[in-house]
């Protein structure tokens, strides 16, 4: 019988706890404790970028952090980013654009997005292409994936 990890966390903005076994990934705690199934498993192995959550400002793959180092921290998933008056610009510029087919990478490509946006709302194609290198889909091609994000940012900036 393993011991049990007691862990306190803010997911999403709200204070949560769970308890985990010190080997489970924090992807697993997501999926399987917190019931927070949007976030995808892909390679299990920090990939494919399926798995992306927001860490205390920093995007990392949920599959490569063990779920007792969420201890304390601020964790954003894809179920986080819309609000109650509706989706994120992201989200919306997603479905605009179809830049979506299987929906595996989507969660993961829609959260490490944000956080660039959050950066640089005039983030240019170049500079998307770089910040979502580590987010892979063999649905889409990227190119719709980028023009959503590109129209997200013009939308993030008052542009659009």
């Amino acid at each position: 019988m393993s011991l049990k990890i007691h862990v306190r966390t803010t997911v999403n903005g709200e204070e949560t706890e769970f308890l985990c076994e010190g080997r489970q990934s924090l992807l697993e705690a997501l999926r399987d404790i917190l019931g927070l199934t949007g976030t995808k498993e892909g390679c299990n192995d920090g990939n494919c970028g399926a798995c992306t959550i927001n860490l205390d400002g920093r995007i990392v793959d949920s599959c490569l952090v063990l779920a007792a180092e969420a201890e304390g921290k601020t964790i954003l998933t894809i179920e986080g980013v819309a609000s109650i008056d509706g989706l994120h610009p992201l989200q919306q510029s997603f479905l605009e654009q179809a830049a979506l087919q299987c929906g595996i990478c989507t969660p993961g490509f829609i959260v490490a997005a944000k956080a660039l946006l959050e950066q640089e709302p005039d983030a240019d194609e170049h500079r998307i292409r770089h910040w979502l290198a580590g987010n892979l889909c063999r649905c889409t091609g990227y190119d719709k994936i980028i023009r959503a994000v590109l129209d997200a940012g013009a939308v993030v900036r008052g542009a659009k």
